[in-house]
């Protein structure tokens, strides 16, 4: 080194800091890539994109490439700095240099390099590919060995270094995928997409129509009154059952009805049963993506679902779960969440009690308890364990209730007080 004029040092010390920036950028740029579009742009043949996937494939490899290399210059430039110093100022420049060359590396070839390959991951990734490239071929014998060592270290700590670049995100990580995507993906999309990966943790028993609610017919009616109900039927199908709902006979199309109405001597109960489709009975707790696929796999619309003890508990249709994906979709009798919630001039709302406890949280944002009662009226009296009067006061997950109005043994109106108001009862 004595032979070596300052300047020379000088000039081999600037190109070790730009080395050494150059190895902390490729780290930076390669960790902050986004997996998902490398991969993307990789399946179309983007070069760029090939070399750094195939770098990523062991990213213990490329870490202890980049951290030699790293550590070679910075020691080498740590050097050259000391003889800098002390040709310069002696035994004192020992200090000097060393102060100075940290504040050098620390601006210039860390947070510098590191700043710009976090706002640049793929122009940064996609250039110093190359050259990492050529250096894992040349410097693979070192790297392999300084790995094995690593890893034999991380096994004796009882971790294990297999499958270290699984990129398979779980449901709630897509979910904040979805989430965070912005713009890139509409709103209505985004509510569509989420909603699906909700389906494994909704159950048929949340969507049913309830058992007290099922059209149908009891075939023991007189003959009147079965036409009368069929005549006025909203429905497309009806269940037809003896004398309880829970001896369910078949599931009637009413447009065969109609058409044996309108064939003379067609129309008779016993031809009704035969027009009748065979019930297709689905299992409580059973949950949404499951049961969707069973509809496709047996060519069926709609079910009734049944307890352990085989007794009816509701009836779910293929439609009630699209559109617990897409939105309302069709047609129903059934009153929806904006005809159930009504907002008050004080900011206040009222509900009706038998609004649905997860529409309700998923269109206000609340966070009522889902795993019990299905309703409002079910959500309270629960609570309450008796039926409770007019105008009384009751807190639930954080929000404020006035009942206000009880009728036939159920809670028919909902008074929800906004958060600055204060109610005692």
């Amino acid at each position: 080194m004595d032979d070596i004029s300052t300047g020379a040092l000088f000039s081999l010390l600037i190109l070790l800091l730009i080395i050494s920036g150059y190895f902390s950028g490729s780290e930076t740029g390669m960790m902050s890539l986004n997996r998902y579009k490398l991969r993307h742009l990789a399946n179309q043949g983007h070069r760029g994109a090939k070399r750094v996937e195939k770098l990523l494939a062991r990213p213990d490899r490329l870490i202890g490439l980049i951290l030699i290399g790293n550590n070679l210059v910075n020691i080498l430039a740590s050097a050259i700095a000391t003889i800098i110093g002390m040709r310069l100022y002696g035994d004192l420049g020992v200090a000097i240099a060393t102060g100075a060359l940290t504040l050098v590396v620390l601006v210039f070839s860390e947070v510098t390099p590191k700043t710009l390959a976090t706002i640049y991951p793929e122009r940064v990734s996609y250039l110093s590919s190359i050259v990492l490239n050529v250096l894992m071929k040349v410097l693979y014998p070192l790297v392999w060995f300084v790995n094995g060592i690593t890893n034999g270290f991380l096994l004796l700590l009882g971790l294990k270094v297999d499958n270290m670049n699984s990129s398979k995100l779980n449901s709630a990580e897509l979910r904040t995928i979805v989430d965070e995507a912005g713009g890139l993906i509409p709103r209505r999309h985004q509510d569509m997409l989420l909603s699906i990966l909700d389906l494994e943790n909704v159950t048929v028993e949340d969507l049913m129509v309830p058992r007290s609610d099922i059209a149908a017919i009891n075939i023991n009616d007189d003959w009147k009154s079965i036409t009368r109900q069929l005549i006025h039927s909203a429905h497309g199908r009806i269940v037809l059952y003896r004398d309880t709902i829970d001896e369910v006979v078949g599931m009637l199309r009413v447009r065969e009805a109609y058409r044996l109405m309108m064939e003379k001597n067609e129309f008779s109960k016993a031809n009704l049963l035969r027009a009748a489709d065979e019930v297709y009975f689905i299992p409580e707790a059973t949950p949404l993506n499951t049961q969707l696929l069973k509809f496709q796999r047996n060519k069926e619309r709609i079910g009734l679902i049944v307890d352990e003890y085989g007794d009816i508990q509701g009836l779910i249709t293929l439609e009630d779960i699209l559109e617990e994906i897409v939105g309302e979709f069709t047609t129903s009798i059934a009153p929806t969440l904006a005809e159930e919630v009504t907002s008050q001039a004080d900011g206040s709302l009222l509900i009706e009690g038998s609004a649905n406890i997860r529409d309700l949280n998923k269109s206000l944002n609340w966070s009522l308890p889902t795993d019990g009662p299905r309703t409002l009226n079910g959500l309270i009296l629960e609570q309450l364990e008796d039926i409770p009067d007019n105008q009384l006061s009751l807190e639930v997950a954080g929000h404020q209730m006035v009942i206000m109005d009880v009728s036939d043994n159920m809670i028919k109106l909902v008074k929800i007080l906004p958060a600055t108001l204060k109610q005692t009862g």
